[in-house]
């Protein structure tokens, strides 16, 4: 599943990676992969910008605004059944 291209706030810093795989146990939408001992990301527009990868990431090689952008409103609207609204002052979604 993909969301909106190019909006997702996702971020890895493949230098301070252990690869430890935890971000990729973890993501619900398999956006990470561990190869060659350390994350990448597969496909950032799958991100659903949860933040379950950067709180589990023991090392904090990923950032990600959980609960903001487009996103969040698609699947807030999902949840609430309303309009997705992103706040940016125009129709994001």
């Amino acid at each position: 599943m993909r969301y909106l291209e190019g909006v997702s706030t996702l971020q890895l810093d493949g230098e301070t990676c252990i690869g430890c795989g935890l971000c990729e146990q973890v993501c619900p939408h398999a956006v990470f992969a561990v190869e060659g001992g350390k994350a990448r990301i597969l496909e950032r527009d799958r991100c659903m910008e949860c933040g379950a990868c950067d709180r589990n990431c023991p090392v904090d090689a990923i950032r990600v605004d959980a609960g903001v952008g487009c996103a969040s409103a698609i699947i807030q609207g999902w949840l609430t059944g309303r309009k997705p609204s992103c706040d940016s002052g125009g129709s994001c979604c």
